[in-house]
């Protein structure tokens, strides 16, 4: 690996990484990164674990490194980049919609599933931040995905509908949504498409606000620097997200299991509690000591690989 690669980790000397792409049942061109061990046996099958990226990621930084350490114990892992983001196709670039975003995970377990080389009936789903939510989204309709693990999850949906921490008040929702109204026509007219401001800062110190600070000590440093992460959508993406729940069948996941993964100090560890209570069993939460949100993004002493090695060889 080089720096011009654009990845954000060494490839391991153990794993082949091929790029690939395929078209979800929208049309639209996904870019994805298929890694496998080096001594893997193609011409037998194998279960595989498909890792979707945080709200604002992309496939070359933390999806990567879980998906080159699964494929190092054994598992076919996909890496993608979501739809009109990172290098998959749909114009305009930067939309962010809850129905493409679910897809995604299932064209994902479409593309994997069709590979002589894996066993259809194991396929498992990770989801880093915002994918979480999308993952077990996408788990409660399509029963091709086994087991789901969520790292980090933030429920999109919830968050834009009621704010961070639930702290948005009615006035806040109405004047959100003049707003909106307002981008649509200027995005009609034909102008640039109105951006979000970003999640992760650019500048930052000891007086930043500490979540724009932590996303910003990732994205916007050699730490997790992409130039297709800019963690920004366009701004009428809000508009879906604030409509359509995500969770809202989630106890329907069950029999199959969820595995819910947080930091002990992550400020959206809410999200993961919350959503484990609505879920039916089989279910776990499991808490790592003294790990933020974005820890499990890139921390390989605080990601529980062991821990999701035995989740997704006990379930599937």
């Amino acid at each position: 690996m080089t720096n011009k690669d654009n990845y954000i980790f060494e490839l391991s000397d153990q794993v082949v990484r091929k790029t690939v792409s395929y078209k979800n049942r929208y049309g639209i061109t996904i870019a994805a990164d298929l890694y496998t061990a080096k001594d893997m046996n193609m011409e037998e099958k194998h279960a595989a674990v498909i890792i979707g990226p945080p709200y604002g990621g992309v496939k070359e930084q933390g999806p990567g490194i879980y998906a080159q350490e699964l494929a190092k114990r054994g598992f076919v892992a996909l890496a993608f980049d979501p739809s009109f983001n990172g290098y998959s196709g749909g114009m305009p670039k930067r939309i962010s919609s809850p129905d493409f975003f679910v897809e995604d995970f299932s064209a994902a377990v479409d593309f994997v599933g069709t590979r002589p080389f894996v066993d259809r009936e194991k396929n498992g789903a990770i989801g880093i931040c915002g994918s979480g939510g999308f993952a077990l989204s996408a788990a409660q309709v399509d029963v091709r995905i086994k087991a789901v693990a969520t790292v980090s999850m933030y429920d999109i949906s919830r968050n834009m509908s009621q704010g961070f921490g639930d702290s948005m008040t009615r006035e806040a929702w109405d004047a959100t949504l003049v707003a909106l109204a307002e981008a649509r026509y200027s995005d009609f007219e034909g102008n640039e498409p109105m951006l979000a401001g970003r999640g992760a800062l650019i500048g930052f110190d000891e007086n930043t606000d500490p979540i724009g600070r932590e996303f910003g000590e990732f994205y916007a440093t050699p730490r997790g620097y992409h130039p297709n992460s800019t963690t920004q959508f366009t701004l009428t993406s809000c508009m879906s997200f604030m409509n359509f729940p995500l969770l809202s069948q989630i106890d329907r996941i069950s029999p199959r299991p969820i595995l819910f993964v947080i930091g002990e100090n992550a400020h959206s560890r809410y999200f993961s509690e919350d959503a484990y209570a609505q879920a039916a069993e089989p279910k776990e939460l499991l808490v790592i000591p003294d790990t933020n949100h974005v820890d499990l993004y890139d921390k390989l002493d605080k990601i529980p690989f062991d821990k999701l090695e035995t989740f997704f060889r006990t379930n599937m």
